[in-house]
């Protein structure tokens, strides 16, 4: 990868990252001065920082649609109530006597 030559002849994707480490690490006093060039070159050869920066993305995801999934399922579980209690809406109970015996 380092030639600078991609599978079809031209220049590889990573090939200008490796030119600036090369670059720095022939002028540099100490090896530890080429580190931020060193990530990036390595960046573009793995991929690590981008997987795991997709992977949070998704478990964020993930967690809000389970949230989401819980919250329809308490809404639905409420409603169903509602709606199998059918004495207010038969006009069996009147709403007078109900408030009545809110009050007591």
């Amino acid at each position: 990868m380092a030639s600078g030559f991609g599978y079809y002849g031209n220049r590889s994707r990573c090939f200008t990252f490796w030119q600036e480490f090369r670059k720095c690490y022939a002028m540099a006093d100490r090896p530890e001065q080429c580190t931020l060039q060193m990530d990036d070159y390595f960046e573009c050869l793995h991929h690590t920082k981008e997987k795991a920066r997709a992977k949070a993305i998704k478990d964020q995801e993930l967690k809000l649609n389970e949230e989401k999934k819980k919250q329809d399922e308490l809404s639905r579980k409420l409603t169903d109530s509602a709606n199998k209690s059918n004495v207010t809406i038969l006009g069996i109970i009147d709403n007078s006597v109900k408030q009545k015996e809110a009050s007591n």
